[in-house]
């Protein structure tokens, strides 16, 4: 026998309606800040997962959020435009840590900001993008919580390759910058030993010392020194007249770029003319002050970008291609103002506001620490 269908409510009707209405259909990515490995591998899960997921279409912008105000800085894009991102370092949409957006909350007035936001969402909606999943780290999620104030609905994914943001346990990039860093500490320790000489690495981190801290130990480093712990000259030559004393004849030293002497600043290779201090200089200031102090060569190598090009490691493959799926997933489920998060083991999502209000240093009783004091390191206090 046949069953009648149950004919719907005039109010479940208008329920469903609703529902039709408010899905996700378009969604935008963009990538903003300084570059990161694994930042394609968020664009590859994202558009995989919208399209074969959701059904949704999906649009790139070029050059962080300075393709909103680009002839053509919005373009569409298919499964083809991430076949083979993968391993791929860098981003195909581009990215920017300089512009008008990063400049308008730095020193630009409240008319000012208001006309980037409109100008920003007017260009989005002439697309008719219904979310915007913006991939950057602390300024640019600020600028997109921005978006999210303003209106539009945004998703953040959280991008450092010094794993400075505490919302998240890790990001992408970090892992494969520690790697690089590790690679390189090993080519210099035997080098180093060949010589009997000093070797300094200066590495990234500005104002959190976990590149420096996690490559240290993983490539045997005798003294790392990071922002978040003055050193001392003293304390630095006191360690390596030690070490002579039990028949050490070279001698590894890790240093972010952000570390800095007691009593002083943090070393600056330059301010820009836009008035941004670059960070850096500080092996070759401190191969200086130790020149005068102990008998050994002393030489300084600077990591720089070499940590953010280049394949990503397989974790941060992994972990890219999570965030990617998961900030999809919110969008679709209209979780907006929101961040993409991993709390290991799981992935999660935290509001963007409170993401960008509190910075991840490397605190004194960190575990990490205190194994480096057990083995011997220093870290020149």
């Amino acid at each position: 026998m046949s069953r009648r269908l149950k004919k719907k409510s005039p109010e479940k009707k208008k329920e469903d309606q609703r529902i039709v209405r408010e899905r996700v259909r378009r969604i935008a990515l963009l990538t903003s800040g300084g570059d990161a490995p694994g930042l394609n591998g968020v664009i590859r899960a994202a558009v995989k997962t919208a399209i074969l997921q959701y059904g949704m279409s999906v649009f790139g912008v070029r050059e962080g959020f300075e393709g909103l105000l680009m002839d053509g800085g919005i373009f569409p894009l298919d499964m083809a435009s991430v076949r083979g991102l993968l391993p791929r370092g860098g981003t195909i949409l581009g990215t920017r840590n300089t512009g008008e957006y990063h400049a308008f909350f730095e020193r630009g007035t409240a008319k000012r900001r208001k006309e980037l936001l409109w100008n920003g969402v007017r260009a989005l909606n002439e697309y008719g993008i219904d979310a915007l999943i913006a991939i950057g780290g602390e300024g640019s999620l600020y600028v997109a919580s921005e978006f999210q104030k303003y209106g539009f609905p945004v998703v953040g994914v959280p991008k450092t390759i010094d794993n400075d943001l505490a919302a998240t346990d890790y990001t992408f990039g970090f892992d494969t910058a520690v790697t690089i860093a590790t690679e390189a500490l090993d080519r210099l320790t035997t080098t180093a030993e060949s010589h009997d000489r000093v070797m300094i690495l200066e590495v990234m981190g500005r104002g959190a010392g976990w590149i420096a801290l996690a490559a240290g130990i993983a490539g045997g480093a005798d003294i790392i020194l990071i922002p978040e712990i003055p050193f001392s000259i003293g304390k630095i030559v006191e360690h390596i007249r030690l070490r002579e004393s039990t028949g050490a004849r070279f001698h590894i030293i890790v240093v972010a770029e952000g570390a800095r002497p007691k009593g002083r600043k943090a070393e600056l290779t330059y301010t820009t003319p836009k008035g941004k201090k670059r960070l850096g200089g500080i092996a070759a200031w401190l191969a200086g002050e130790l020149g005068g102090r102990i008998e050994n060569e002393i030489r300084y190598t600077v990591l720089g970008h070499l940590q953010r090009g280049g394949s990503p490691t397989a974790f941060d493959r992994i972990l890219a291609t999570r965030f990617g799926a998961y900030a999809v997933h919110l969008a679709a489920r209209r979780e907006f103002g929101r961040m993409v998060s991993l709390r290991t083991p799981e992935i999660t999502s935290v509001p963007i506001e409170e993401a960008i209000r509190t910075y991840h240093r490397v605190h004194k009783t960190e575990g990490m620490i205190r194994t480096a004091r057990s083995i011997g390191l220093t870290f020149g206090d």
